[in-house]
């Protein structure tokens, strides 16, 4: 191997989700890709997902059901949790080898992947890459178990759902790599869910900040830290069908994206469904702001995400995951203040670069969506997004008259 290979300057990071990896036929595929790398002259590490999803003997949702009746040790939770990618590197590992490519399994922790003690829902600290530089050097293709790494006294960690994502960017971000390649069941980035949206089609090429935004609206597509840690390390990413020899996805900075997708309002809509609003009463007079502030002080200390928040005068409007509404009621109960609950909401956020400074956006979405028969709830911005809240069952329409209004079918 080549000294430019082993610094970082050829190496690939390909990282293989669960449906990739639970069958001879995937398998078959993901030995291909690894094959068509080393013959391009790259130095291959792959990352691989636990093996299904929910029901398949090693995914992590029949793991973690042996724990149910229990009262779950989270330490523990991630140990049992972390095994399912523990099998599929074995497994891969050995195929590889039988194929002629030499390969080695490794856990996240001796890969070299530092976590904090968020137990389910860790953050990487930093990655050591030189137990991986040392096989790369050796001529070896690493199989790292993606979705887990180790505290600093070597507790086994989990990076919640998705994981396997951030744990091959993290990497590539560690050893220089070339670019990260996420294999997946699917084309490429979508303008819109295909399961919601008819006109959805294959994204060629989008930003960082753009696929950053669309993971935190509810896309599937590649999970958030991940989105985040490749766009602070300037890692090109490759979204592709680890089945087809379609192009896929590039996920790069914004100078390499010109001409006219460049000049495009926007990319895509994303969705998120399960959300719930509560309007808060609110005192009146000087314990007005006192209350405001307690109010998102004590959600932050509960941990809650709040995804859209607006003053209304005498009161404040909040929407959350459905999943944390007792946990909002008991915050809010806590401070005394009262509030009317609704549940079987949606959020649906129109996403893109090119709507910043851009007049008339809302308007459009506006009229899209009142032609569509859709009531908005409450709105949100930035500069790449503008969510919008809306009933769970009007999500459909909003997200297909938005995708028609700004002519995101091609």
């Amino acid at each position: 191997m080549s000294e430019a290979a082993a610094s970082g300057g050829h190496v690939l990071v390909q990282k293989f989700g669960g449906t990739s990896v639970a069958t001879p036929q995937g398998r078959a595929a993901l030995r291909a890709r690894v094959r068509d790398a080393l013959d391009a002259g790259r130095s291959p590490v792959v990352v691989v997902s636990a093996m299904g999803r929910a029901g398949a003997p090693y995914a992590t949702d029949t793991l973690l059901s042996l724990l149910d009746g229990y009262e779950a040790v989270p330490r523990e939770a991630d140990l049992l949790a972390a095994c399912g990618e523990v099998v599929s590197a074995v497994v891969v590992a050995h195929e590889l080898r039988a194929e002629g490519i030499p390969a080695t399994a490794m856990t996240g922790a001796e890969a070299g992947i530092l976590t904090d003690e968020d137990f389910g829902d860790a953050s990487v600290l930093r990655v050591d890459p030189a137990t991986l530089t040392a096989a790369l050097e050796a001529g070896l293709v690493p199989v790292v178990t993606g979705f887990q790494g180790a505290t600093a006294s070597g507790e086994t960690t989990t990076l919640g759902r998705g994981g396997s994502d951030t744990s091959a960017c993290a990497i590539a971000a560690a050893l220089g790599a070339l670019a990260v390649e996420i294999y997946t069941d699917v084309d490429g980035v979508m303008t819109a869910d295909p399961r919601t949206c008819e006109g959805a089609r294959v994204l060629d090429a989008l930003q960082y900040e753009e696929l950053f935004q669309m993971a935190r609206a509810g896309s599937k597509v590649m999970h958030a830290p991940a989105a985040e840690t490749a766009m602070a390390a300037g890692v090109p990413v490759w979204v592709r069908n680890a089945s087809t020899r379609s192009p896929g996805t590039l996920i790069t900075d914004a100078e390499r994206l010109l001409g006219e997708r460049a000049r495009r309002v926007a990319t895509a809509v994303s969705h998120s469904d399960g959300v719930a609003r509560a309007i808060v009463t609110l005192p009146d007079g000087e314990g007005r702001v006192g209350s405001l502030t307690a109010v998102f002080r004590e959600m932050a200390d509960a941990g809650v995400s709040l995804d859209m928040f607006t003053p209304l005068g005498d009161a404040l409007a909040l929407s959350f995951d459905e999943d944390r509404l007792e946990d909002v009621r008991s915050v809010l109960d806590s401070l005394g203040l009262s509030a009317r609950f609704e549940t079987g909401l949606a959020t649906v956020t129109l996403v893109g670069a090119g709507m910043h400074g851009v007049p008339g956006v809302m308007a459009r979405i506006a009229a899209a969506l009142a032609a569509a028969g859709v009531e908005i709830l409450q709105v949100a911005d930035s500069h790449y997004t503008i969510s919008v809240l809306v009933e769970r069952h009007t999500s459909r329409q909003a997200i297909n008259a938005l995708h028609v209004e700004f002519g995101l079918g091609g």
